[in-house]
């Protein structure tokens, strides 16, 4: 156990300087003090564990055993900060029912916290013999529990991505991708975890499993400190209901309004060249109702607001790319197109286009007749 021993111990100092970091960051304050109440309790877990292994002293089995509850914790707080992050919502009283699995298995787990030190004794080289495991009674409710919770914050990240989608034209940019990072680490440590408790495999161990979660201090530390400020999710639609006492007859007005659009959109000056574009932007330009222009966009256009217009911007770059006169660079293309990002610009083309920038350009320039 030396070798883990030491991993702990280093993803237990870097827990420390990570939860003090995210607590002062100033950009998504709400969202960054629950991860740093995360991360610190994955420093305790991890702490804990490496002098237990390392002294394999009875008088450290009690918070041995305490420490294992906080996986019970590691989900829900993983939800309520994808929560914070998209809704702006910081922990508030009502939240502590988030915590519930966390309290019941303190309850239930609560005789090994007052056990005399004779039981503690027994426990310790039972478990120092092997038997590391609580009990399925144990296992079955924490990873059923924690990957709900998992699944959940996920939902919360499609929910929100759709809703940027349908209002934002550079939603790829704003979409925190490294919450799939962060999300994936755990479904890879849960995963261990079940095939740990499930079957013994030589390599599938504790220790292996800890190391795990050593890693996954060190990624949220890489994808965290350089996250930028996130935006509130954008509300859902207007239900039909409550919108202008004429909604029934809007469909009567969707071929004026794509008509508007299609006017937007061409020219010298397309308005899908702004980068950073909305849709509130194009609804005012319009003079059409935001409800309108995306109803508008959904059925008679195909797809969200964020797909119209990345196809009319791959399409402008498309023409750039194929004009063997164009001496500006892929990425400066992009740019001038209303593309903010170059991963956004790239998949976009290739997902229209089922081609590279690079190599579609490469094939027009040896098409292009000489002369």
């Amino acid at each position: 156990m030396t070798f883990w021993t030491f991993i702990y111990i280093a993803g237990a100092l870097q827990a420390v300087l990570l939860a003090t970091t995210l607590w002062r960051q100033s950009a998504n304050r709400s969202a960054n003090r629950l991860l740093a109440v995360w991360v610190a309790l994955s420093g305790v877990d991890l702490a804990v564990k490496a002098l237990y292994w390392h002294l394999l002293s009875p008088e450290w089995f009690r918070a041995y055993r305490f420490v294992a509850l906080f996986p019970f914790l590691y989900g829900s707080l993983f939800y309520l900060y994808v929560r914070a992050l998209v809704n702006m919502r910081g922990f508030r009283p009502r939240d502590v029912i988030h915590l519930a699995g966390f309290l019941v298995m303190l309850v239930l787990n609560g005789y090994v916290l007052v056990a005399s030190e004779a039981r503690i004794a027994a426990l310790s080289a039972r478990w120092i013999a092997g038997e590391r495991g609580i009990g399925a009674w144990f296992d079955g409710p924490l990873f059923l529990y924690s990957l709900s919770y998992v699944m959940a914050a996920l939902r919360l990240m499609h929910g929100y991505r759709r809703r940027l989608r349908e209002q934002r034209a550079d939603a790829d940019r704003l979409s925190l991708r490294w919450i799939d990072a962060l999300a994936a680490c755990q479904i890879a440590i849960w995963s261990l975890a079940i095939v740990q408790a499930l079957v013994y495999l030589p390599l599938f161990n504790y220790g292996l499993l800890f190391g795990l979660v050593a890693a996954w201090v060190f990624v949220v530390g890489w994808f965290s400190l350089g996250q930028p400020p996130v935006q509130a999710a954008p509300p859902e639609p207007v239900a039909q209901s409550e919108r202008e006492p004429n909604a029934a007859n809007d469909a009567a007005r969707y071929a004026d309004v794509e008509a508007r659009l299609a006017q937007l959109m061409s020219g010298e000056a397309p308005l899908y060249l702004e980068p950073a574009l909305t849709i509130a932007q194009v609804a005012k330009r319009s003079g059409y109702p935001e409800y309108l222009v995306s109803a508008v966009i959904n059925r008679r256009l195909g797809g969200s607001f964020c797909d119209y217009i990345n196809r009319l911007r791959v399409e402008a770059a498309r023409a750039r790319l194929a004009d063997p006169d164009e001496s500006r660079t892929i990425l400066d293309i992009a740019y001038a197109c209303g593309f903010t990002s170059k991963s956004t610009f790239n998949a976009a083309f290739k997902r229209q286009v089922g081609d590279t920038p690079s190599s579609y350009r490469k094939q027009c320039a040896d098409a292009a007749p000489v002369g």
